[in-house]
């Protein structure tokens, strides 16, 4: 489904961050890249997402390289494939719970058929992550949680073919990182979503099906 193949990148003031780093992703498949802070882990996953560019390498997703996409090819892509899920939320504050999960939505234009059936599929993600009854609610009035799963409902919105998670349990108590985690998989299990997070977290990773270690610019299992 994925291959990332040789790519290399560097920061003016960090240096050499990935080295000739290559994975391959399945279609269905799960994996935790861990590592320590610094290590690359955001970098790679903003590469994943064309969010950022390696220097050299090639990435081929289905088939097709996109590793040179301009910005209007990138942003079809990510809009039609990949959802994301950061530490902090990234709620927008003035809008309702509701409104932030619609938001990828007006990205591109639906038919009033297609349009119902997002909304019966996002209901369906609301009560499956236990927060449709804080549809009407604004951010500050919902726990951390709370917010960390109505991030992950409006991340699936556009039915992506790829997840990527950036830290998703980092700001979370032991249970609620617990229950993201069991949602996370079950989301999996449901849809065949790939998911691809980075993470600290042994418990968090210890659920997916695959671990691999970003040190020094590469990736080990």
């Amino acid at each position: 489904m994925l291959s990332i193949r040789n790519i290399s990148k560097s920061f003016a003031q960090r240096g050499l961050v990935l080295d000739d780093l290559s994975l391959e992703v399945s279609e269905g498949e799960t994996i935790a890249i861990m590592g320590p802070s610094g290590s690359g882990k955001t970098t790679l996953m903003n590469i994943i997402g064309l969010l950022d560019k390696p220097d050299s390498g090639d990435i081929i997703f289905r088939g097709a390289s996109i590793a040179d996409f301009i910005k209007d090819e990138s942003a079809d892509y990510r809009s039609k494939n990949v959802g994301f899920v950061f530490q902090d939320h990234l709620l927008l504050p003035y809008l309702t719970v509701s409104q932030n999960i619609h938001l990828p939505l007006l990205t591109s234009s639906h038919s009033q058929q297609e349009l119902a059936m997002k909304e019966k599929y996002l209901r369906e993600l609301m009560e499956k992550a236990a927060i449709y009854d804080l549809k009407d609610k604004y951010p500050h009035y919902i726990s951390g949680g709370e917010a960390q799963r109505v991030a992950l409902v409006r991340a699936l919105s556009n039915n992506p073919s790829i997840l990527l998670a950036d830290e998703p349990t980092g700001s979370l108590d032991s249970k609620n990182a617990e229950n993201l985690g069991n949602l996370l998989l079950e989301m999996n299990k449901e849809s065949g979503i790939t998911i691809i997070l980075a993470t600290h977290s042994m418990d968090l990773a210890g659920k997916m099906s695959k671990i691999l270690h970003l040190e020094e610019g590469k990736l080990t299992l």
